[in-house]
């Protein structure tokens, strides 16, 4: 891929991103009521899907990469065909703002997490629609995200689900029933993000804070806490190979730190507004982040510091 790309097919602010399972394409959401698919490298746009109706808050690819969910402001998740944007069905269990869509590593099940007026983690069969479970532990849910499917740090059971709410926690619960919660309570304000640990190992959560919190996903053990924010951090993401998390948010720049020991690798300020959403290409060499009606696809050795 080459350098630095900007999309500017939107109309109006991007909420989510999400890079395609071979990394080819990228998906964006925004309150101009569209899902885009681009290319990660040209910009061109080959699909538009306009089946929403209200403003687009979150997207994520089938682990195949075919279909694509979708959940806007008015409550409903929509299944779609990634190229062609022929819909599948409409998924309408949440009451209202689906901030969060994320399909199970096997591609079987969706789990989407309702924020205002939802306050909702549901859990449901993505071929189907069939709803499986619902969490109703936390007020105002900003992200829910499935366990990864490599070996799991609680052996003997199965996946598990990690949410982020306004009330300040992250909850970490069996996805089919809820149980086993455990509860993280160390950030002094509202969760936006979080991400899991590729080895399944380790949460990163980020919020109003401002800090940028590893800890393990098992034991609710803080691991560490990276200072540098200088405002709420809205986005986080954890690299494929594990090497790296990436965080950013309202002070418009996005940070690059090595996971092991802390040290920031990396610095984009390329964006002149609040970062919203960020995801990492699955080789772990490009970062996709969104501020405005804009996405910017840079590659992040273009910004190292060593």
């Amino acid at each position: 891929m080459p350098g630095e790309t900007i999309y500017r097919g939107h109309s109006d602010k991007v909420f989510a991103v999400a890079w395609s399972p071979d990394g080819r394409y990228i998906a964006s959401g925004s309150r101009d009521k569209t899902v885009h698919i681009w290319d990660a490298v040209t910009g061109t746009s080959l699909c538009i899907y306009r089946g929403h109706t209200n403003c687009l808050l979150s997207v994520d690819w089938s682990p195949g990469g075919k279909q694509l969910a979708s959940g806007c402001t008015d409550g409903v998740v929509q299944i779609w065909h990634a190229f062609t944007g022929d819909n599948i069905f409409i998924y309408r269990g949440h009451t209202r703002f689906v901030r969060s869509v994320a399909w199970s590593p096997d591609g079987r099940y969706i789990a989407s997490g309702g924020d205002y007026g939802d306050s909702t983690v549901q859990v449901w069969e993505a071929a189907t629609g069939n709803h499986v479970y619902t969490y109703e532990k936390q007020y105002r849910v900003f992200a829910a995200r499935w366990s990864p499917g490599g070996p799991s740090s609680s052996p003997g059971r199965g996946p598990r689900i990690a949410s982020a709410s306004f009330d300040g926690t992250v909850h970490v619960w069996d996805a089919f029933n809820g149980q086993h919660a455990l509860i993280y309570s160390e950030h002094s304000g509202p969760v936006y993000a979080l991400a899991w640990s590729p080895e399944n190992r380790h949460i990163v959560s980020v919020g109003d804070d401002t800090l940028v919190r590893v800890w393990d996903a098992a034991t609710g053990k803080t691991v560490a806490i990276y200072e540098g924010h200088t405002a709420p951090v809205k986005a986080v993401g954890w690299s494929a190979n594990a090497q790296y998390i990436a965080s950013g948010g309202n002070d418009a720049v996005i940070l690059v730190r090595d996971s092991s020991t802390g040290n920031l690798v990396c610095k984009y300020s390329g964006h002149a507004t609040w970062v919203r959403t960020l995801g990492w290409s699955p080789d772990g060499t490009y970062i996709a982040s969104a501020s405005d009606d804009t996405v910017h696809v840079w590659p992040v050795g273009a910004y190292s510091f060593v």
